[in-house]
């Protein structure tokens, strides 16, 4: 006998499968070009020891930490308008659904009737699954990187009025340490990782920070 909430389940985990990232089996199949290739590493902090001008430097490893910021898994939760992309080609989330004020949902469907503490397996198959973590949210507006040059995004970083009021200390901890950040390394089946580990984008941005946080030009 099937029980008579199964159908509900199902469904509500087929519907849910788009999530605030893509959940396509692998490999993530679209009209458009990735902006990243699959299984792809960071360049480690001594790769840049031979650019002697500091402030080159510094831009330079930010530019490599910008391989991760600027990557579908992240800038897909990263919108100015309030509503999340999926997928590699960045496409409007489905179903259609928004951030709210305050970037966890409305209060009618919140990100938590599908997004749970950890990705969610669909029914009958291993290649999906829906995304989730603790802190599965939006980004707020003005942390917008969609859309927005890379150069742009170092400014906003280092802006405590649009950067949640981080120094750059609390900055680098977060892109070291923060667990949704670290979800990008670790997206389930059928999603593509950002490049790296967070441990050598955490070194990227440590040492950015310590050669004067430059900003590569807009």
């Amino acid at each position: 006998m099937r029980h008579p909430g199964l159908s509900v389940i199902v469904l509500g985990a087929v519907i849910s499968a788009a999530g605030c990232k893509s959940t396509r089996s692998a490999p993530e199949a679209s009209g458009a070009q990735p902006a990243q290739e699959a299984g792809t590493s960071l360049r480690p902090v001594s790769a840049f020891a031979a650019i002697t001008d500091e402030k080159q430097r510094s831009a330079a490893l930010f530019v490599e930490a910008g391989r991760v910021m600027t990557h579908p898994r992240c800038v897909n939760c990263h919108p100015a308008d309030g509503v999340p992309r999926q997928g590699m080609d960045r496409r409007l989330h489905v179903p259609a659904v928004a951030g709210g004020p305050s970037g966890h949902g409305t209060p009618g469907l919140p990100c938590t009737s599908c997004h749970q503490a950890r990705n969610t397996p669909l029914v009958g198959t291993t290649l999906r699954s829906v995304p989730g973590n603790p802190k599965w949210a939006l980004a707020p507006a003005e942390m917008a990187w969609l859309g927005v040059p890379l150069g742009k995004i170092c400014e906003q970083l280092k802006d405590p009025a649009r950067n949640g009021g981080k120094s750059l200390d609390a900055l680098h901890h977060h892109m070291a340490e923060d667990v949704l950040v670290g979800w990008g390394w670790d997206p389930g089946p059928g999603l593509e990782p950002v490049p790296g580990t967070q441990r050598a984008f955490g070194e990227l941005i440590r040492a950015w920070i310590d050669t004067g946080a430059a900003c590569p030009s807009p």
